[in-house]
């Protein structure tokens, strides 16, 4: 009888606490720039459409650094991965402080590109990363316990941006104040990690056949894009982060227009809706112990299909709570859909977390969409994201067969 698959080693622990707060960085500046979002419609008097670029800043970003971070990763490891990607995070911060200076929305939008761009490298190193850190068979409790933890920095995000942001004056000096610090602090955990010492890393994704049965040992013949599974999962995220994507640009402008309430308390709701996604990671942290991650994956989706329908109603507390909920169905979505495409993909695991990054590009082209029926009414903006669901639904529903034929 096989021992239960440990949680990770006591080698890798320090390691893993480090790059578990990598998750709360980006989860932070990615809530904040829905913030901003609102924020510039208001100082720069950009139309909900245009202010929808700000996403397309930072998930575009993902598609033009997904391969070449994964290219830096497998030619000089994740440390170096890490570094690069915190090197980039910190220089777009300090670009605020000149964006600011020229209240020039296009040099905010560069700023955050350039910011964006070390989130994407983190986000290639750091899935693959804590998938390393123990045995592939709890890779998918790892990735979503640290995603947990992206969901922590989404609930700060919203709260720094409400208080430092819509809590001053309308205008853009709080904007600077803020990524002045956040590009230090940036820079300082980059010169702490620069002296932790990596363990030896056996990736789990390419041991041995005898390590595991052999439904777990991929075939090394088969060529990238002859994995379904993985070629699904790429899709899947695309979609996956476009719902995210558009259904964060539009909160606060869906508590303004819909419920009545004032920017900043809008903002506290968003940050509210950050608590629901960190607790549906612990609970389906939890929950995967006991049910199939791609069957928790559908039933999910499916619950968000039944919420967006809600939200679009423009009920008032009733589809606003549901728009709370999306949050919460939400959250073990883009760890889930990253795990299951990195499954069975050997040497290819490195390749393969590119392509699943640079479909985060979705959440940079949906906002665009959603912002032009928002513009009108941004309650019927969400009927949109209930597309994206049903393809997620559909993936975990079928990912069962999808990667058996992959073996």
């Amino acid at each position: 009888m096989h021992d239960k698959p440990k949680f990770t080693e006591s080698r890798y622990m320090l390691v893993l606490i480090f790059v578990t707060s990598l998750f709360l960085m980006w989860g932070i500046s990615m809530t904040l720039g829905d913030v901003l979002n609102r924020h510039f419609q208001n100082v720069l008097h950009v139309s909900k459409a245009r202010s929808a670029y700000v996403q397309f800043s930072i998930f575009g970003a993902y598609f033009v650094m997904g391969i070449p971070a994964g290219l830096f990763m497998k030619r000089f490891g994740y440390k170096n991965g890490v570094l690069l990607g915190l090197l980039l995070y910190s220089a777009g911060a300090f670009l605020f402080i000149p964006a600011a200076d020229a209240q020039s929305f296009t040099f905010f939008r560069i700023a955050l590109f350039i910011l964006a761009c070390g989130m994407a490298t983190l986000e290639t190193v750091a899935h693959p990363f804590v998938a390393s850190l123990g045995d592939q068979r709890t890779s998918d409790q790892r990735i979503n316990f640290s995603q947990a933890f992206n969901g922590v920095g989404g609930i700060i995000g919203p709260i720094i941006g409400s208080y430092f942001i819509f809590g001053q004056e309308q205008d853009l000096v709080s904007v600077k104040h803020l990524y002045i610090v956040i590009g230090a602090v940036i820079a300082v955990i980059a010169l702490a990690f620069s002296f932790v010492k990596v363990p030896a890393l056996v990736d789990p994704h390419s041991v041995s056949p005898d390590s595991y049965s052999p439904t777990e040992v991929p075939h090394a013949d088969k060529k990238l894009f002859q994995h379904k599974h993985f070629v699904f999962a790429v899709v899947a995220q695309l979609f996956n982060v476009a719902a995210q994507g558009g259904t964060w640009a539009f909160f606060i402008n869906y508590g303004h227009d819909i419920m009545h309430f004032s920017d900043g308390k809008a903002g506290y709701f968003f940050s509210l809706s950050m608590v629901m996604m960190m607790i549906g990671r612990f609970a389906g942290t939890f929950l995967m112990r006991y049910i199939a991650p791609s069957k928790l994956l559908a039933a999910f989706a499916l619950c968000n299909m039944v919420m967006c329908l809600i939200v679009a109603q423009g009920y008032g507390w009733p589809s606003f709570i549901a728009l709370l909920f999306i949050n919460f169905f939400f959250s073990i979505m883009f760890p889930t859909i990253f795990s299951l495409g990195l499954k069975n993909m050997g040497k290819q695991t490195q390749q393969a977390s590119s392509f699943i990054v640079m479909g985060v590009v979705g959440g940079g082209l949906f906002p665009l969409l959603m912002g032009q029926i928002a513009n009108h009414n941004v309650a019927t903006a969400y009927y949109l994201p209930i597309i994206c669901y049903a393809v997620i639904f559909v993936f975990g529903l079928t990912y069962k067969r999808l990667n058996k034929s992959s073996v």
